[in-house]
């Protein structure tokens, strides 16, 4: 059994891979600032989930800080196998609106982390990017060779800024990397700010559905536990690899209104706004490298997965009725 290092512990993606490596029987270390980026409660939920676990050890701490990886620092205790980065800042349309937060997670803590693997001599980093690095005008579906030097906002950007500092790394130190480009990710207790949890919410309490653009723009949906199982293959030795992980079922917007309201058994009440300009119109990946170096297929379809979040929110609907949505 090994030791891992995961950062941003209480995130979406990152909770259920801690809960997979725990079940596989691994110690994990977990690492989270716990920001307000969203509605900290639903950061708190996922932490609940974890915690009590005895292979499991969690320090409220930012990589962007030097100081979290001093000569004092607790994370040092251990010799891990593998650090695990799932920490940023996420979500296209805030990082237009502060974009220095974002570099300071996304490119100071990977940069932060780099520098720990060296000196600690981590021989493995597996990092979470982004779809949204293709930009606007990539092929459909998308693979991991399409430019990606022309990202649309700061989000983007940074995630691209952390891929080549990785790059960096593994060129001078010999560091292996695996950066998965996540595509968009859904299922129970995702971010509050994502399309899947907002709808849900918004018509399960007769709120107002907001809607930017005609709705038919569309995105590539995978449920977490195959994001995270993806995650996990990638901790083999390969070097340098960028993949794409999701993005395998691609459903417009008004499409995955209707199937939420047949769910739920209410009708939504839409509003449209205008398209924001740094969101994309589509994103849909192509996965075959993935198949062919990792193994992986997912295996939870749409229908499934989208039943599994409505499920999970009835059941927890006293208080995730609650959770800031804006």
């Amino acid at each position: 059994m090994e030791n891992y290092l995961v950062t941003g512990a209480a995130g979406f993606v990152a909770w259920r891979l801690i809960q997979m490596l725990l079940e596989a029987g691994h110690t994990v270390v977990g690492v989270d600032n716990l920001n307000d980026a969203y509605d900290v409660r639903m950061k708190e939920y996922r932490l609940s989930m974890l915690a009590g676990q005895p292979n499991f050890i969690f320090h409220r701490a930012d990589i962007a800080e030097r100081a979290t990886f001093d000569q004092n620092s607790p994370l040092k205790k251990h010799n891990y196998a593998a650090v695990i980065n799932l920490a940023a800042r996420a979500g296209v349309r805030q990082s237009v609106e502060n974009p220095w937060v974002y570099v300071d997670s996304n490119i100071t803590g990977t940069l932060n982390l780099l520098e720990f693997c060296r000196q600690e001599a981590i021989p493995k980093l597996v990092m979470a990017s982004t779809s949204s690095i293709y930009g606007a005008d990539a092929p459909l579906p998308t693979p991991e060779t399409v430019p990606s030097d022309r990202p649309l906002q700061a989000y983007a950007a940074t995630k691209k800024g952390a891929e080549v500092l990785c790059h960096a790394y593994h060129y001078l130190h010999g560091l292996d990397v695996t950066i998965f480009r996540y595509f968009t990710v859904y299922g129970p207790a995702p971010r509050p700010d994502m399309v899947m949890f907002r709808f849900t919410q918004w018509i399960t309490e007769d709120r107002t559905v907001r809607v930017n653009g005609d709705g038919e723009q569309s995105r590539g949906f995978t449920y977490v536990d195959d994001i995270a199982r993806g995650t996990l293959l990638g901790l083999k030795p390969l070097g340098y690899e960028i993949i794409n992980l999701g993005g395998h079922e691609v459903i417009k917007i008004n499409e995955l209104i209707r199937m939420l309201e047949t769910l739920i058994g209410k009708a939504a009440l839409v509003e449209h706004f205008p398209a924001h300009p740094a969101d994309m119109s589509t994103n849909w990946a192509d996965t075959a490298k993935a198949r062919s170096l990792l193994g992986w297929e997912p295996r939870v379809n749409l229908a499934d997965g989208v039943a599994h979040l409505v499920s999970w929110y009835n059941q927890e609907r006293s208080w995730a009725s609650q959770i800031i949505t804006n």
